[in-house]
């Protein structure tokens, strides 16, 4: 292994958007890292592209909703670097419909993609963590639609809710073996959110009026930064980051007010 990358991270969905501005972004600060994503075309270009970056990468093609895959990305990263140390959940999917014509295919695929996807990955990271004795960090993508819901995504709502619940869980359950767990709630310019500004500035422009500030976002390389300094700078874990641009923040978990209904 290159002894300048001392530490080893997975990155599903890696190959565009957010995924690959995290993956490329670990390599420039010596991580080595494996690729993911549902294309072999696209993991050897982003495996490619880091191996020019002066660090190590391997890819693994797979859909992170099949338990196999999990497996598979967990074992790349013994196999080649002899270690493991960051899990980064990024792969995702969108298929937005208004609640009454949302067919059960689309919910059973964001949900599988998401939710699942999150715990395929996970649990094997977790097990091959727990063999080892040391620390970590696991790092997931939810979404405003799962912190106060967004009209037309009651499917992806309901996968980054499960997501933030996911969140908390892991992080009550492996604090005491060193493992941080934290949320990203990311807004950037990708292939994915892209046809959603496109629409709102062409609605604004319509009505004569600026583009609103909901659809002013960042970057992946934005998302990016964020992910590499919660791996580099310790922080409480089960912690649920809000990202921007260059606006960061944290959200805070629902809390009980007791009132009285008479």
């Amino acid at each position: 292994m290159n002894d300048r990358c001392v530490q080893a991270a997975i990155v599903t969905g890696s190959t565009r958007g957010i995924g690959h501005a995290i993956a490329t972004s670990l390599a420039q600060a010596n991580i080595a890292v494996v690729v993911n994503g549902t294309t072999e075309e696209g993991v050897n270009r982003t495996v490619a592209e880091i191996k020019e970056a002066g660090c190590l990468a391997v890819g693994v093609t797979g859909r992170v909703e099949e338990m196999e895959t999990g497996k598979k990305l967990t074992q790349a990263a013994l196999d080649a670097f002899g270690r493991i140390d960051y899990l980064v959940n990024n792969a995702g999917i969108v298929a937005d419909r208004m609640s009454h014509k949302l067919d059960e295919q689309d919910w059973d695929r964001v949900l599988a993609v998401h939710a699942k996807g999150t715990f395929a990955c996970t649990q094997p990271f977790l097990q091959a963590k727990k063999e080892v004795g040391t620390g970590g960090v696991i790092i997931n993508m939810t979404s405003l639609a799962g912190l106060h819901g967004v009209v037309g995504q009651l499917n992806y709502a309901a996968a980054k809710g499960a997501i933030l619940a996911m969140t908390y869980t892991l992080a009550q359950e492996w604090q005491q073996a060193g493992i941080r767990v934290h949320a990203i709630s990311p807004a950037a310019l990708t292939d994915m959110t892209r046809p959603h500004v496109e629409k709102a500035e062409a609605a604004a422009r319509a009505k004569g009026e600026e583009l609103p500030d909901y659809w002013r976002i960042g970057q992946p390389e934005d998302v990016a930064r964020l992910v590499l300094h919660l791996i580099t700078h310790p922080t409480e874990t089960g912690t649920v980051w809000g990202v921007n641009g260059e606006q960061i923040g944290l959200w805070s978990k629902p809390a009980y007010q007791q009132t009285i209904i008479e």
